[in-house]
């Protein structure tokens, strides 16, 4: 079972090509909602050394970076190889 864990936002790591997904009225929409409630769902990311790679939640990562939050709240998830 997936538990929900603080990362530090400074070792999390956007691969280009999903960095390129970025819109900027999502984050702010999503970082209205955070203030209003808090950061709801998590978002995922996989092991890479002493760092993270983001899996899902580039929006809500902006966001919280937007909010000068230091942490993010995330699921540890196991990459799959195809």
């Amino acid at each position: 079972m997936l538990s929900i864990m603080p990362y530090p936002i400074a070792k999390i790591q956007v691969p280009a090509k999903r960095a390129k997904t970025r819109d900027a009225a999502k984050v702010e929409e999503i970082a209205n909602s955070i203030l209003e409630e808090g950061q709801l769902t998590p978002i995922q990311l996989r092991a890479a050394g002493d760092k993270f790679v983001l899996i899902e939640g580039l929006h809500r990562l902006e966001a919280l970076k937007a909010l000068g939050e230091t942490e993010v709240d995330g699921y540890l998830v196991q990459a799959r190889r195809h």
